[in-house]
């Protein structure tokens, strides 16, 4: 029995609390402002071409676009919200005056675990993050009620010896009320990747704490942010998970500065528009967000899926599906929409972020097998519906311009028809809906690029001196954008292949991700690129013999795809991007004002070394096994009793090196 549920929880605090107001209203206002708008974008698409006879091709182009401006204008009304609510510093939950969190002096009546889950990881880096993260917890004055978990799947029997050397050379740098409080743990099969990890870890400790905090490999928390999530899970008796947005730091490549720094624009507006309309049915992303245990085991047990891989197997996103099992449990889930404090590491180059990408698609689509999964929120259900859709939008998307260019060009090789009736008085021309079609166009641009100037704009009213100023941080965000347009085509075609191979019936595997930068040799970045590239130039030459008109329109595509080879070869460079580092550009708020856990981090990588190690600094707390049963779901394999035992998942016992 874990020891929350016999704990009488106290009076909420005012800002510890957890709590929607209007919780239906606003997934009605979603729908009021989301179908409106896709309804007459895709009508006013209809009206341009529906005059001169719609053609196969042109309603093939007409439905594909009805679907993507639906995606759209979800997209965009979220970002207006949040907008609208980060701008007048009102609370997405409460709808109320938004306040830090005040409560830091409340005391923690149970224990808590932080856990960091690895695979195969570069050691240096774990190690030296996992001590960042428990340094920072150390210095709150509640640390006492934290216990710290490294949970190792590594099979790599070098990296094995690495984990154990580092691990006690930690131990002997941290003081030992500390030290006594950290644990390694090593399965020797890893069954069910990070979801068997987790569970392990649940099974045979959880009964010892009220929650657990999930850290990626890469992930850094700071200890004030840990310990703010473990008081309002102590305090808010129906919260099951409290997810946080994971902002990225420390990338030297230019790509990776990049992306962390639109992250660091945008993200806090566009989840803070999630959180307006999700409410208490918030999303699940693996990590760095605090999980109330007993609530995880009774619910969060998933089953293999029945069929063959990629869409059978075993569930690969399971973050997702473990918020939505919460909530359909009667749990609470919340995402807070305060960015500080809570960090990841994200993929230095082009290739490796698309290589990350091609494994959540298979497990986002995976996803809409479970949709009608019964008594699911509808908020998550919406989850599964657009974690797949993020990706088969790029195939769509795609259709539709080879769509549209198939049609160009059959019109330009086709004479026009003028007398379409035998003894026709008066000639059928051709009707072009000029106002219609620049209207259209428009609002088009600003469901795509209309979030991403108000993102902008937001930071540069707010907060623009943290990214060094407002000439600097207007420079940034002009380069972000420009880079970001050359970028979408790339990304599209990568997306859309991945999307295919998942179709087609192909697996991947999940390895461990690429985390620190080096320049992409050539001959690396040609291997990926050479099809893009032949792709963009072929196509060019096609649109500019027989449709040149339609050449500019399609020229931002077509200029990302030829430029492939180049753009991601260049883009990986770790000296671009630290000359714009020197020069003050596509700065964050981190590099300037850098964290206790981000100076621990830096200072603990250069100077962390191996030492001998001893079995009993591997000791581990007593073990309380619970079952965690599997949920039932659609196409789940029947499982009526729970296979893993303690006995079924062995741990392994360090030799004495020294």
């Amino acid at each position: 029995m874990n020891n929350a549920s016999s704990t009488t929880i106290p009076a909420t605090p005012p800002t510890t609390g957890l709590a929607t107001r209007f919780t239906a209203f606003r997934i009605l206002l979603m729908l009021s402002l989301v179908l409106p708008t896709a309804v007459w974008t895709s009508y006013q698409t209809f009206v341009i071409l529906e005059p001169n006879e719609l053609r196969p091709l042109e309603w093939v182009q007409l439905c594909l676009a009805s679907v993507l401006y639906l995606w759209l204008s979800m997209a965009f009304w979220t970002a207006i919200i949040g907008f609208i609510l980060k701008l007048f510093k009102r609370d997405p939950l409460t709808l109320k005056r938004q306040h830090a969190f005040a409560d830091k002096h409340l005391k923690l009546n149970n224990r808590h675990a932080l856990i960091m889950p690895v695979y195969n990881e570069d050691t240096l880096r774990i190690m030296a993050g996992f001590e960042a993260n428990v340094l920072g917890i150390s210095k709150e004055a509640q640390s006492d009620q934290f216990d710290f978990y490294m949970l190792s799947d590594t099979q790599d029997e070098s990296l094995i010896d690495k984990e154990l050397s580092y691990w006690a050379s930690m131990l002997k740098r941290l003081p030992s009320d500390i030290a006594n409080r950290c644990f390694y743990r090593r399965r020797v099969n890893n069954t069910e990747r990070k979801v068997g990890n987790v569970k392990d870890f649940c099974q045979r400790w959880g009964y010892m704490y009220e929650s657990m905090t999930v850290l990626d490999a890469d992930s850094v928390m700071s200890g004030s942010k840990v310990v703010e999530l473990a008081q309002r899970m102590e305090f808010n008796a129906k919260v099951g998970l409290i997810q946080t947005i994971p902002m990225p730091v420390r990338q030297t490549t230019f790509f990776g500065r990049f992306v962390q720094f639109a992250a660091h624009v945008y993200s806090p507006m566009l989840a803070t528009g999630l959180a307006f309309w999700q409410t208490n049915s918030a999303n699940y992303w693996g990590h760095n967000a605090t999980i109330r245990i007993s609530a995880f085991i009774d619910t969060c047990g998933l089953p293999k899926l029945t069929g063959r891989k990629p869409f059978g197997g075993d569930i690969l996103s399971h973050d997702f599906v473990e918020a939505a099992l919460l909530r359909r449990a009667g749990w609470e889930v919340y995402l807070l929409t305060d960015h500080h404090g809570s960090y990841e590491e994200v993929p230095p180059n082009i290739i490796d972020y698309a290589t990350r990408d091609r494994r959540w698609v298979q497990g986002n689509m995976q996803h809409l097998a479970l949709i009608k999964t019964p008594k699911l929120r509808t908020a998550n259900r919406l989850h599964f519906l657009f974690g797949a859709f993020a990706y088969v939008s790029s195939i769509l998307l795609l259709f539709m311009l080879i769509a549209g260019t198939a049609d160009a060009v059959i019109k330009s090789l086709t004479p026009p028809v003028y007398f379409t009736q035998p003894y026709q008085l008066f000639p059928t021309w051709l009707i072009t809906k000029q106002a219609v079609m620049e209207i259209t166009l428009y609002v088009t641009i600003a469901l795509l690029f209309l979030p991403k100037m108000l993102g902008i704009l937001l930071t540069l009213l707010q907060r623009s001196r943290e990214f060094g100023g407002p000439l600097k941080f207007m420079f940034s965000a002009i380069l972000e954008f420009s880079f970001a347009v050359l970028l979408a085509p790339i990304m599209l075609m990568y997306h859309s292949y991945f999307v295919l191979n998942v179709l087609a019936g192909k697996s991947v595997k999940w390895e461990a991700q690429t985390r620190e930068g080096k320049m992409l040799p050539w001959r690396t970045a040609f291997t990926f690129t050479w099809p893009l590239t032949l792709l963009g130039l072929v196509w060019s030459a096609v649109v500019l013999v027989f449709a040149p008109a339609l050449f500019y329109w399609l020229l931002p595509v077509l200029t990302g795809l030829v430029l492939a080879y180049p753009v991601i070869r260049y883009s990986s460079s770790v000296s671009l991007g630290l000359m714009f580092k020197r020069i003050g550009i596509l700065l964050i708020p981190e590099e300037l004002r850098p964290t206790y856990e981000m100076k621990k981090l830096q200072q603990t990588t250069a100077n962390l070394n191996a030492a001998p190690y001893l079995v009993n600094v591997f000791t581990l707390p007593a073990e309380q096994w619970q079952d965690m049963q599997s949920q039932h779901l659609p196409n789940a394999i029947p499982d009526d009793k729970n296979k893993e035992t303690q006995e079924g998942t062995n741990i392994l016992t360090p030799k004495k090196l020294a």
